[in-house]
């Protein structure tokens, strides 16, 4: 399909920013249907559409013997929009079951499942590419169109389903406020109903007699966008979502231009980044619990990625090292990638200037990842751009300066935060 090898490598690039952009644009769209549709609805719809899309992109092509470069494009848009459906809902849906107290440390941990289903895309791809690169799509495909299955019949998208009201699915009202932070994720009443619900009883919590509560309206595109924090978080998104997606990406293309190793082999160690990552939004996520604010551990951690970026562009030819300090990189990328995208996306959508009254979580996670992703658009062609013209070693310059843009925007809030915990330490001596 191409001259050369350069002309391939741009194209990747081009495919990458094409496929981010049109992902970028539906997350802007699939917030604002996720708090008005049914989430299990539109969950299942963009799980099952994108690996329809996937088969025909990699699968059928290949078996019709059809090789055009505006298909594939297309095809590629496509998917990027229904892709684009899955990861604010699935916020919400954990937004809905958990309330403020353990945000960070519930939601690092779960957030890992992005970078399980990295490792898990990786071996299964690396396992069946000797047969053809088709059968990477195939199986891939296959797999995640069984996931929508599996989430349309069987997803509890809210504790209504099971019985338990809003009061009791997490001790709190609709939108959770600083004041709650040191509540139980869950009380001993609450407890209790959930196993009288599921022994088939009704919760004595429950008043069978009261009108139902009126569910809370979805807030306007544009108000979300004005909320407190959303603003700078998601353009720090766009810096960090950048470079953490530039080593999704790229990653296995660089282990095997540049150090010659097997792409098999490149794929397998690649997936210590991810590990690194899963690490990383585990623990920040628990530190920033137990400090009561996420930003001091943000910019710490991303102070560190600075050094581990330097680290890893010195790296020898030794896979051992080469996947420690892949490991390192992640955990101080991938880790508060992770916090961004879910625990602080989810703390913008419940917090007290909504008052109470309105719906705003998975417009709030598409804006902030939306605006992440156009970031990430522009980074991949960027990144074949500097590496055909500079070298690898520019890249990681750029990878630097980009997580430098982060802290840059996260600095305000880090200030205020420490403000806050300055003046709640004054008062806590008064009153001791």
């Amino acid at each position: 399909m191409f001259a050369d090898e350069k002309q391939a490598t741009l194209f990747l690039g081009a495919l990458d920013s094409i496929f981010l952009f049109s992902y970028a644009m539906g997350l802007y769209c699939s917030g604002v249907i996720g708090d008005r549709v049914n989430l299990r609805y539109v969950l299942c719809f963009g799980l099952c559409g994108s690996a329809l899309v996937e088969f025909m992109f990699g699968t059928l092509t290949e078996w019709l013997h059809i090789y055009n470069v505006y298909l594939y494009c297309g095809l590629w848009v496509v998917n990027g929009l229904l892709q684009s459906a899955v990861w604010p809902c699935v916020v919400a849906v954990m937004g809905n079951w958990f309330g403020k107290a353990g945000r960070g440390f519930v939601f690092g941990l779960w957030s890992a499942c992005a970078s399980v289903g990295n490792i898990l895309g990786a071996f299964l791809a690396s396992s069946v590419l000797k047969y053809g690169y088709e059968y990477a799509f195939l199986v891939t495909s296959v797999v995640q169109f069984a996931g929508g299955v599996v989430v349309f019949f069987g997803l509890l998208t809210h504790p209504k389903e099971v019985g338990l009201s809003s009061e009791l699915e997490t001790g709190l009202s609709a939108v959770e406020t600083d004041s709650d932070s040191h509540r139980p994720l869950m009380s001993d009443e609450e407890d209790e109903a959930v196993r009288e619900v599921y022994n088939g009883q009704c919760p004595s919590v429950q008043q069978q007699d009261e009108p139902p509560a009126e569910p809370p309206r979805a807030i306007s595109f544009c108000r979300a966008f004005c909320l407190p924090g959303v603003l700078p978080y998601s353009l720090a998104y766009a810096c960090l979502k950048l470079v953490n997606y530039s080593f999704f990406f790229w990653l296995p293309f660089y282990l095997s231009n540049n150090y010659g190793w097997k792409e098999a082999e490149a794929d397998r160690l690649s997936v210590w980044y991810d590990v690194g990552g899963i690490i990383g939004g585990t623990v920040q996520g628990l530190i920033s619990d137990l400090m009561g604010k996420r930003s001091p551990v943000l910019v710490i951690t991303l102070v560190l990625a600075m050094g581990a970026l330097v680290g890893y562009s010195n790296s020898p030819n030794d896979q051992l090292i080469n996947g420690a300090l892949l490991a390192a990189t992640g955990f101080c990328i991938g880790g508060p990638s992770n916090m961004i995208s879910s625990a602080i996306s989810a703390d913008l959508g419940r917090q007290d200037a909504l008052r109470g009254s309105q719906e705003a979580l998975a417009t709030v996670t598409g804006i902030v990842d939306g605006t992440g992703s156009i970031g990430a658009a522009f980074g991949q062609y960027l990144v074949s751009l500097i590496e055909s013209k500079l070298g690898w070693m520019s890249v990681f310059y750029f990878f630097i300066f980009m997580t430098g843009g982060s802290i840059v925007f996260i600095t305000p809030l880090l200030f205020n935060e420490v403000r806050a915990m300055w003046r709640d330490r004054q008062a806590l001596r008064r009153q001791l």
